[in-house]
């Protein structure tokens, strides 16, 4: 045991990812309100610029701060290396992703929430997304975003974690930092759902890349769908979603937990 990390680290490095995100999120909106003067202090963060903006700011933020936390350490020990995946089973988890995401977004329509939450604030920005901003869009929201609560989260938190902790705990315990850092309840209740199954396959295949992965092909479809189609408010289309998203989600489940090894 006493050769085991402490964890105190861990929470310290969370609570200045917080305090990072925030700092570069103020230089972010000045920034943003130098390059248009017109905007409203207020708007600053619900027009497409500002949306990119923030999503630069925190995801630099993360990856700084997991980099000063790890003081640099080899990539084998934030499990950014090839774990017990295999090409087959790295498809089932992405589907897996995007079929609970489904789930929950249906969901949240079907509960009448659609229109409330920060969510809605997202759509509208990325609704102003054409052309050379979808591409720059994508790579923002997806590839960097995703990429950056991925290294941080998964890789860093929940590795240094499990390493005092039982993996089941590890895994709840980053999910709610993960969530609680999206701040607007309703945003933090879905990045906690998303989280724990994040935090199970990593923990499944022994490598944070799969995370990585899922959540990048994730919030780049969530973008280009958004830009393309909107939000889907009717009832009977998103019934049906959560129904279907529901069964594959749990096939995938349920198939990933047979032919996936967990040693």
């Amino acid at each position: 045991m006493a050769d085991r990390p402490p964890l105190w680290p861990v929470f310290v490095a969370y609570v200045g990812a917080f305090g990072a995100i925030v700092v570069l999120s103020v230089l972010a909106a000045g920034a943003v309100r130098s390059l248009h003067p017109d905007l409203p202090e207020d708007a600053v963060f619900e027009g497409l610029p500002g949306l990119l903006a923030g999503g630069i700011a925190s995801s630099t933020a993360l990856l700084l701060t997991a980099l000063i936390a790890s003081r640099g350490g080899p990539l084998a020990g934030l499990r950014l290396m090839p774990g017990r995946e295999t090409g087959r089973t790295l498809v089932l988890m992405v589907v897996g992703m995007l079929a609970l995401g489904q789930v929950l977004d249906s969901l949240t329509m079907l509960a009448g929430l659609g229109q409330q939450g920060s969510m809605v604030m997202i759509r509208r920005a990325l609704a102003q997304a054409v052309g050379p901003d979808l591409f720059l869009a994508v790579l923002i929201i997806g590839v960097l975003a995703g990429t950056a609560e991925e290294v941080f989260f998964r890789a860093y938190m929940q590795t240094r974690l499990v390493e005092r902790l039982p993996p089941a705990i590890a895994v709840i315990i980053t999910s709610v930092c993960f969530g609680v850092l999206h701040l607007e309840w309703l945003h933090a209740i879905l990045a906690l759902a998303l989280g724990l199954y994040l935090g199970w396959i990593t923990e499944l295949t022994g490598s944070a890349l799969p995370a990585v992965a899922c959540h990048v092909i994730n919030n780049a479809l969530f973008t280009v769908l958004t830009v393309s189609w909107g939000a889907l408010e009717g009832f009977a289309i998103n019934a049906v979603l959560a129904s279907v998203g529901a069964l594959a989600f749990t096939g995938c489940v349920v198939w990933l937990r047979h032919v996936q090894p967990t040693r």
